[in-house]
């Protein structure tokens, strides 16, 4: 694995979760794969997760995690090429990325898009830029459109519960990507990560339901199963995977906050007792009901464990290759 930007990046999906969950039952299997090797860990909009589970995960490998908050530590960068820079941004990326490049081994960034302006943010012109000019492998702790990170951990916990229950081993399971409501707009990240990762492993029904108005873009989509009414789509469901996000055609808006779409006890009987999924953080009797949430079916707190092994594994296959 040369990076880690989108599932495209992953040659075998099946080998890298079995690596996580190997990770997870050995973390310090591979403490000198990392040895002398240095992590950057770059964050231009705030993390929990992310940044403490990847730093975990490059210890546990051997290696020296380093973390920066560009947003709140450092120079603002500038991305686009030619610019006169006259304005509020202070350093060209072409000259912050090479330096970077020179400190680390691997480079991981997190952004976040301005859900403002459509063709810039599915552009991805931040995190292509830190490829173009930084010259190291680079991992995404999110951009634009993507959470691969996260993604990578859904599966790894959809996965390990299948492995725990009898009946789902020997059946084909269905997972449900469910909008719901928030307070404010959400990016499409998870929600399109997730469906390009589900539809790549191609190993469950993948549905997906929201309300009119609220269809991500095809270019992840395409091969699932879309859905308008939530009741129907739950039904006999194995997984459900919760999450907010805003509309993708009316960019950023936030079309509705209707309240009938929270998942409760009384949605999830029309489920095969299904288990619950969510990225976190979530907005408690907003987006996902406290008797969700504290309940059986919850693999949240598990779902987020995940994370170091989903980031261990991933960084350990960067690292076996710059080692070759």
């Amino acid at each position: 694995m040369k990076q880690f930007i989108s599932v495209k990046d992953v040659a075998n999906i099946n080998a890298l979760v079995q690596k996580a969950l190997m990770y997870k039952s050995s973390p310090m299997k591979d403490i000198l794969l990392g040895k002398n090797k240095r992590i950057g860990l770059l964050f231009l909009n705030p993390s929990l997760r992310t940044r403490l589970s990847t730093q975990v995960a490059a210890q546990n490998l051997g290696m020296e995690p380093i973390v920066y908050n560009v947003d709140k530590e450092g120079w603002s960068l500038e991305f686009n090429e030619g610019a006169i820079m006259n304005g509020t941004t202070v350093e060209h990326i072409k000259d912050a990325a090479p330096v970077l490049g020179n400190y680390f081994d691997i480079l991981c960034i997190r952004t976040f898009p301005s859900l403002q302006n459509i063709e810039q943010d599915y552009s991805e012109k931040i995190i292509h830029q830190f490829i173009k000019y930084a010259g190291i492998p680079i991992v995404s702790l999110e951009s634009a459109t993507l959470h691969p990170l996260q993604s990578l951990t859904d599966l790894i916990t959809i996965k390990e519960a299948i492995l725990s229950n009898v009946q789902l081993k020997n059946k084909k399971p269905k997972v449900v990507l469910t909008w719901a409501p928030h307070i404010k707009p959400i990016p499409q990240c998870v929600a399109n990560s997730f469906s390009e990762w589900m539809i790549t492993w191609g190993e469950a029904d993948f549905v997906i339901t929201h309300p009119k108005g609220y269809e991500l873009s095809s270019d992840y989509t395409n091969g699932a199963t879309i859905i308008q009414d939530q009741d129907e789509a739950l039904k006999d469901a194995d997984f459900v995977y919760v999450k907010n996000w805003s509309s993708y055609h009316e960019y950023g808006k936030v079309l509705t906050t209707d309240e009938s779409w929270m998942l409760t006890n009384a949605k999830l009987s029309k489920t095969n007792n299904a288990k619950v999924l969510h990225c976190l953080p979530v907005r408690r009797n907003v987006e996902l009901s406290d008797e969700i949430l504290d309940g059986n079916n919850s693999l949240v707190t598990m779902e987020a464990s995940n994370r170091v092994w989903a980031a261990q594994a991933v960084l350990s296959e960067i690292l076996a290759k710059i080692e070759k």
